[in-house]
């Protein structure tokens, strides 16, 4: 294989891998469970959605966690319709997918409002955004909004396994 048949390939390949354009369906909000998860109704099945990506505080996150919740509701109120790009199936089933309104990513849009961080363990699903949540997150840092204005923050992954350990 040549050099342009490789560069095409690979091209292609990442594309196809992260690319926000490909392969989206519509579905409407049935409800929101937390900042990162909610049951949406496609094609006459009601699905649960776990947003992929970013990683929202947990519901014992207080007040974090309830107000992720809060923002991703009012985003995505029930009856709201909403285009899903499936990225793959986590180990509980659920469908993991970037959400958009228009062109404009949900996912992305809870990172830059502070009221989810980016999951980097889980990156690879927005390859062909990465950079774009990760400049996000920096600046929602440094401006100290939502999850950020605190003095020690917990990211969720780790409140999840001190959670496990207690029980």
């Amino acid at each position: 294989m040549n050099k342009t048949a490789i560069a095409v390939t690979a091209a292609l390949a990442l594309l196809l891998s992260g690319n926000p354009g490909i392969a989206k369906t519509t579905a409407t909000v049935v409800s929101i469970g937390d900042g990162d998860t909610l049951r949406v109704n496609s094609q006459g099945k009601v699905i649960t959605i776990r947003m992929g990506c970013i990683d929202a505080p947990e519901t014992g996150q207080r007040p974090w966690g309830q107000q992720s919740a809060a923002k991703l509701k009012q985003l995505l109120p029930p009856g709201k319709a909403v285009l899903v790009r499936e990225i793959e199936r986590d180990r509980y089933g659920r469908t993991v997918a970037e959400l958009f309104l228009g062109n404009q990513s949900v996912n992305l849009r809870m990172v830059q409002e502070g009221q989810a961080v980016v999951y980097r363990h889980y990156l690879s699903g927005c390859a062909a955004t990465q950079n774009q949540y990760l400049r996000a997150e920096a600046q929602a840092k440094q401006k100290k909004l939502g999850f950020w204005n605190q003095s020690k923050a917990v990211m969720p992954w780790d409140f999840r396994r001190g959670q496990q350990r207690n029980n």
